[in-house]
């Protein structure tokens, strides 16, 4: 039945797909699932965030060469597919007022232009299910922003041969379920937290703790818990391909893995549309499916 199961993952840049539901992705692909990422951009705006490498001219030069050689390795330990949709990195906006974004970036396309180039992804690999991002983006980057927009005109434009024709884009095919990842929620943070400082060990989220007191960040829907622990090692070793953006002896990797399996093993989701019947809460994406499949 596998075989037939086939999930999209629609992310912003390049290392969004290894910090938001690799885990998710590496047990699914170990069940003979076909899963498939969707890069929207190829992350050419994006800051070294790595010290290690921060000054080094050939990286600061080659930055969408770099940021795609470390897609291409990413991709190779998730077992995923990839493939880019092609658009140009926004940048983070910084700064008061907020400077413009820059023109012929991601965040300023039309809408349905950019949703009908993610239509041509969803109609040639046909997923029963999506990941994408909440209204918010997960934060507030305009890309992350600007595809939570595409993803939601996609999933319903998909079927819609009047609004992106067949002839241009492919048969129609409707996607039954569309899922938000919410993998960095309140009580993951609380629980590892506390589980840190009951051992005596220094906490890595005590400021997260407070910024979502500060800003007064909405709670959300926890509608599925994915049981991912086993793969968690995984993950880590995808996040750290990119190595740009990530520094492995960073706060990523500051809570230690034993500790991670046993109090909080699952990966988050919240249940955005869904065209099957389902039960929640869920322990899969493919809750409703799998019997239809």
């Amino acid at each position: 039945m596998t075989d037939q199961l086939r999930l999209m993952a629609v992310h912003a840049h390049p290392d969004d797909e290894s910090s938001k539901g690799a885990a998710t992705m590496a047990k699914y692909v170990s069940e003979g699932v076909d899963v498939l990422v969707v890069t929207c951009t190829g992350g050419e705006r994006g800051s070294i965030l790595n010290p290690k490498l921060q000054g080094d001219r050939y990286v600061e030069e080659h930055i969408h060469e770099v940021r795609k050689k470390e897609m291409d390795e990413a991709r190779e330990i998730l077992g995923v597919k990839q493939e880019w949709l092609g658009f140009v990195d926004s940048g983070l906006p910084e700064g008061d007022p907020l400077p413009p974004l820059p023109e012929g970036c991601f965040a300023l396309e039309d809408v349905d232009h950019a949703a009908g180039e993610l239509v041509r992804k969803i109609r040639a690999f046909r997923p029963q299910v999506i990941t994408t991002y909440d209204e918010n983006g997960g934060y507030p980057h305009p890309d992350h922003i600007m595809t939570h927009k595409i993803s939601m005109v996609a999933f319903e434009g998909a079927a819609d041969t009047e609004k992106y024709p067949e002839a241009e884009y492919g048969p129609a095919y409707q996607p039954q379920k569309l899922y938000y990842n919410q993998g960095f929620n309140r009580p993951r943070t609380e629980a590892l937290h506390q589980a840190m400082l009951d051992r005596g060990m220094e906490s890595p989220y005590g400021d997260w703790l407070k910024r979502w007191e500060e800003f007064g960040m909405k709670e959300r829907t926890l509608t599925t818990h994915v049981p991912c622990g086993d793969f968690y090692e995984i993950r880590d070793k995808a996040l750290i391909a990119h190595a740009t953006q990530i520094d492995p002896d960073g706060g990523w990797f500051k809570v230690p893995m034993d500790i991670q399996k046993e109090v909080w093993p699952t990966e988050e989701y919240e249940l955005a549309k869904s065209l099957v019947d389902t039960s929640l809460p869920e322990d899969d994406l493919f809750a409703g499916v799998r019997d239809n499949a």
